[in-house]
């Protein structure tokens, strides 16, 4: 079948762009459909884009019909961070058929060859904190809604190109209410006591505007610090920090998230989970109306699983153990809340300390996602 690969120039394109992946998987029982608005937001109003080159590529079979789409982007802080020449893509989703695959990938390897790039990698979004990772291990699970999901035969396709892996994200299943480890307990308490630490209760954060600023500011000094040392890792710019953060902040929840103070006030260690909304948005169809909104607040509200998201501390308290504090208090409120599955957010392999957190849980396997790679052409 022959194979036509276009540039996004009208509306209508950009349209069909945002809406395949919906419209690809909608027969899919695991697939989680993401929401039009924020496709389109993503594609248009992103502040990565102020930095960041990008081009959107359709895919039309002989008949016209629009087979698969990809967006190749190109980086300068992620060039200048690392010292590379690399163009990534991402939003890559096709119909079953090689040539689909082969011709998208083609059309971001030339321009980013006629950028002066020499490596292609991907799928990756514009930044760290972007949807990213092909699925190559739990097609038979349902993904969180922050979190790509792929059919089986695209890994295949990746490696018949001459892709390799460049690296793997994974992610556990637990159940968040087996109970707190004794140990874990006396640790957090004894923390508290030693360094007279607080726990911030975020209801204080939502009726102090000048405090939750602070805490923002705070927030994404130690996320740019702490996870530096992650591969594919980019500091977030200014702008990027407050749509993340007012993002974030627009869902916390008093059980679910914990910020730790040290006795200046400064925030010294964080947990944040929140419900899981990955069956709301399978009934919202991508739509938020007419009647999307209520599903999605519904399970906002009432809900038994929850997704892990963010941990992390300030640089300074990295050797101090911290995580007992809010492991505690957000174990604790699973139990009480009687919650039946947990999910960790991807975590990249090569980040043992990362991953060695939750040795102390019994826990299983969920899902893998990987980054590929290979030299341009």
């Amino acid at each position: 079948m022959a194979i036509t690969v276009k540039e996004v120039t009208t509306d209508k394109q950009f349209r069909q762009f945002y809406k395949f992946q919906n419209r690809l998987y909608r027969k899919c029982r695991y697939y989680v459909p993401t929401l039009d608005m924020d496709q389109k937001h993503s594609l248009k109003d992103d502040p990565a884009l102020l930095y960041c080159k990008r081009k959107l590529f359709l895919a039309y079979n002989e008949d016209g019909k629009v087979v698969g789409r990809v967006q190749g982007i190109i980086n300068p802080r992620y060039n200048d961070y690392y010292n590379l020449s690399r163009v990534r893509f991402g939003w890559f989703d096709f119909q079953e058929d090689p040539a689909i695959a082969e011709a998208l990938i083609d059309a971001v390897e030339k321009w980013g060859k006629a950028e002066g790039m020499t490596e292609i990698h991907g799928p990756l979004a514009y930044n760290t904190l972007g949807r990213q990772g092909m699925l190559v291990e739990g097609f038979d699970k349902e993904p969180q809604v922050n979190c790509l999901y792929n059919y089986p035969y695209y890994v295949d396709y990746m490696q018949k190109m001459g892709f390799e892996k460049e690296c793997d994200w994974i992610q556990y299943e637990m159940d968040p209410g087996q109970g707190l480890p004794e140990k874990l307990g006396r640790i957090s308490k004894l923390l508290v006591e030693k360094y007279g630490l607080k726990v911030l209760k975020i209801r204080e954060v939502r009726r102090n505007k000048a405090l939750k600023e602070k805490l923002l500011d705070q927030f994404f000094k130690i996320y740019n610090e702490s996870f530096k040392a992650v591969h594919n890792f980019i500091p977030l710019t200014e702008e990027e920090q407050k749509e993340m953060g007012n993002h974030y902040f627009s869902y916390l929840k008093e059980g679910l998230t914990c910020m730790v103070l040290d006795k200046d006030g400064n925030l010294a260690a964080f947990g944040v989970s929140i419900p899981s909304l990955s069956r709301a948005f399978k009934r919202a169809r991508g739509k938020l109306f007419p009647i999307g909104w209520f599903f999605i607040l519904l399970a906002f509200w009432r809900y038994k699983k929850v997704d892990l998201m963010l941990l992390g501390s300030a640089p300074e308290w990295h050797s101090k153990g911290l995580s007992a504090i809010f492991h505690t208090k957000m174990e604790t409120n699973y139990y009480k809340m009687k919650l039946k599955s947990a999910i960790t957010n991807p975590q990249i392999d090569t980040n043992i300390a990362a991953i060695k957190v939750w040795d102390s849980y019994k826990k299983e396997f969920y899902m893998r996602r990987r980054c590929w790679i290979r030299k341009i052409r």
